[in-house]
């Protein structure tokens, strides 16, 4: 039996707007931030994200760990991409720099010397980057904690994906906290029986081998899972002819609005940045002094 994401009702204003209206806004606005690179025009989108989230109404203990990837991946490609190596930042950030700080840098036993030169313009830049990060992860880190899991199907089909792809994208969401389920009722069986995965000590050839009791049958019990849920649609002829969906709900009022707004935001942000110039890199003059 295949499981579900957790979900709870949060009452919250967002969960009143249709969930294919929320995708569309999701998508088309990352479309507009991935356009900026200018932190006034990305400040925008921020607060446009934060009043999202906020209209959501998650708690921390709910995004907690969607919280600690988004951190990791801001570590990644924040401080160890741009201010300390340099190598994520755009053409106008390494053609030119005001430093703020030079570090002469020697490395023991090699003697190898290199300098760290820090700059206004790499700064500058990471903190565009913190703000598309955080923005982007904003928009779609609510939506399965207040999005039924129920509709995950009818959703992708209303957004016009055939019936296959959107059934497809349904069970791979259920897949997710199926495997799970699975993962902890193999290691509570394992346990029972005398196995101790504190115990996985060694070199790395030791280790898979201490692991293997858990990841064969978690494995094979997904790959067995998956072939029962193909011979099961394939004995009612899904895909023969278009299906129905029980929970399929029309657009309302207040779900056009929303998707009118989420192109006239593209639409507005292409303009001004391919249109009118605007949107580059900039940094205010007055951090040069």
């Amino acid at each position: 039996m295949l499981a579900s994401l957790n979900y709870r009702p949060h009452h919250s204003w967002i969960e009143k707007i249709h969930p294919a209206a929320r995708w569309i806004f999701a998508f088309l606005t990352t479309l507009a931030i991935t356009t900026f690179w200018d932190v006034r025009f990305l400040a925008f989108f921020f607060l446009l994200a934060i009043v999202q989230y906020r209209l959501a109404r998650v708690t921390w203990a709910e995004t907690r760990r969607a919280w600690l990837v988004v951190l990791l991946i801001m570590f990644t490609m924040i401080f160890l991409n741009t201010i300390i190596t340099g190598a994520g930042t755009i053409g106008a950030v390494m053609q030119s720099g005001h430093p703020i700080l030079v570090l002469p840098i020697r490395v023991p036993l090699v003697g190898w010397e290199t300098t760290f030169t820090l700059t206004v313009e790499r700064l500058w830049f990471a903190l565009a980057q913190f703000l598309r990060i955080v923005s982007i992860a904003m928009l779609f880190m609510i939506i399965p904690f207040t999005m039924d899991p129920r509709v995950y199907g009818v959703t992708f089909r209303k957004l016009g994906l055939p019936d296959r792809l959107a059934f497809t994208t349904d069970l791979a969401f259920r897949f997710i906290p199926t495997l799970s389920r699975d993962f902890m009722m193999t290691l509570d069986a394992q346990r029972a029986r005398g196995y101790e995965i504190e115990r996985a000590q060694g070199g790395l050839i030791a280790q898979i081998r201490r692991v293997a009791p858990l990841l064969v049958p978690v494995t094979m019990n997904a790959i067995l899972t998956g072939e029962d849920v193909a011979n099961a649609m394939d004995l009612r002829c899904f895909g023969l002819r278009p299906r129905t969906w029980i929970l399929a709900t029309p657009y309302r009022g207040l779900d056009w609005a929303v998707i009118a707004f989420s192109v006239a935001l593209l639409v507005g942000s292409l303009v001004i940045r391919y249109g009118l110039g605007l949107g580059d890199f900039w940094v205010p003059p007055w951090l040069f002094s």
